[in-house]
């Protein structure tokens, strides 16, 4: 049984900084593509960062790059996403997943690409 727990969202002014964590368990972290995304009421779930099984590859949703990082520690099975400049349009729930089964050093943008996802946890951003 996988579980991801999600943690350290919050209430932040526009302009601030917060970073999220993302505690897995039940599957071999070192193996699996993470991602973390995002979404508001009323509206799918989006795509903000992926990051490869070993940490060397990631990539960002472009409204996101250069203010947010994805990082991983396998040692410690977390995932985290620092989240800098932060802006009102930020604001939503953010959801950390574990991407589906591969060999190589893939990251996902889809959906449905990812296997098991956390609760998620709330960003807001006040301006």
């Amino acid at each position: 049984q996988v579980q991801l727990v999600e943690s350290g969202g919050g209430l932040v002014q526009a302009g601030g900084s917060l970073r999220v964590s993302c505690a897995a368990s039940g599957r071999t972290f070192g193996e699996y593509a993470m991602g973390w995304f995002y979404q508001v009421p009323g509206k799918e779930r989006e795509f903000v960062a992926s990051i490869s099984r070993d940490g060397t590859s990631a990539d960002y949703v472009d409204s996101v790059k250069d203010r947010f990082t994805i990082s991983r520690d396998n040692a410690k099975n977390t995932v985290y996403l620092q989240m800098n400049s932060l802006q009102a349009e930020d604001t939503g729930v953010y959801y950390c997943a574990v991407g589906k089964a591969t060999y190589d050093f893939t990251i996902f943008y889809a959906s449905r690409d990812y296997e098991h996802w956390g609760q998620g946890i709330q960003v807001t951003v006040s301006s």
